[in-house]
């Protein structure tokens, strides 16, 4: 199977190079992508919005041949998700990494600080204790050695969608900071961030406990548990 695999904010495909063998290891493809903007510290962002971002993995989509697993972290599985309501014949599965779907005229996060047009990663006082977990001095060091800034309206810019087939599309989500139980509970309740996800109608969950950014914490359990999802597809 082709998996691709679209980092969240503050990161580009390099992020993934810990799980990359596992998937190739369990006999797939992998197509880790750099999304526009995040190619240097010194790339030029200014005009860079969510549908840019989207399109680039529907690009990314229409390079290959045959079905594709999405795999999508952080604010990348809202880019996923975009991508797969403009191909929802062409993704057999879909996989947030501590993510899930954004709904249509959401935004990802309009709320972090912007500077100069872009979002540079924030001071680690920021996030809460449960996002950091297990990520340790040197983790932190050397993800904002590598962070590159987010153009700003790919946090701010509401998502489109126009195809309700995506509620066909499987979805995996891979629990981290919050487990799968009380995710559930959220969803069941009516819980607005949750409401596009409540549309979709095969949802399998999964917990890998541990902060938001499994790839640099548990990366070996992550590529794991994305290969069993594909492999259910």
């Amino acid at each position: 199977m082709d998996l691709v695999l679209v980092p969240g904010f503050w990161l580009d495909a390099s992020s993934w190079a810990e799980v990359v063998p596992v998937l190739e290891a369990a006999g797939h493809r992998v197509h880790a992508l750099t999304l526009p903007g995040t190619e240097s510290p010194d790339a030029d962002r200014s005009g860079i919005g969510l549908r840019d971002h989207v399109d680039a993995v529907v690009a990314a989509i229409d390079r290959l041949d045959g079905q594709v697993v999405l795999v999508g972290h952080s604010g990348g599985g809202s880019i996923a998700h975009g991508a797969a309501d403009a191909r929802p014949d062409r993704v057999a599965r879909a996989v947030y990494v501590d993510s899930w779907p954004l709904g249509d005229g959401d935004c990802i996060n309009a709320n972090l600080p912007v500077v100069d047009g872009e979002v540079p990663l924030p001071d680690w006082a920021a996030f809460g204790e449960s996002e950091l977990r297990d990520l340790d001095e040197q983790a932190r060091a050397a993800f904002r050695a590598r962070a590159v800034p987010t153009p700003a309206r790919v946090a701010s810019d509401p998502q489109r969608l126009g195809d309700e087939r995506r509620y066909d599309v499987p979805v995996t989500i891979i629990a981290c900071e919050s487990p799968s139980a009380e995710l559930r509970e959220w969803m069941d309740a009516g819980e607005q961030p949750l409401a596009e996800l409540a549309k979709v109608r095969d949802v399998t969950w999964v917990d890998l406990p541990t902060g938001h950014w499994p790839q640099f914490t548990r990366p070996a359990e992550l590529g794991r548990l994305v290969a069993a999802a594909a492999d259910a597809s």
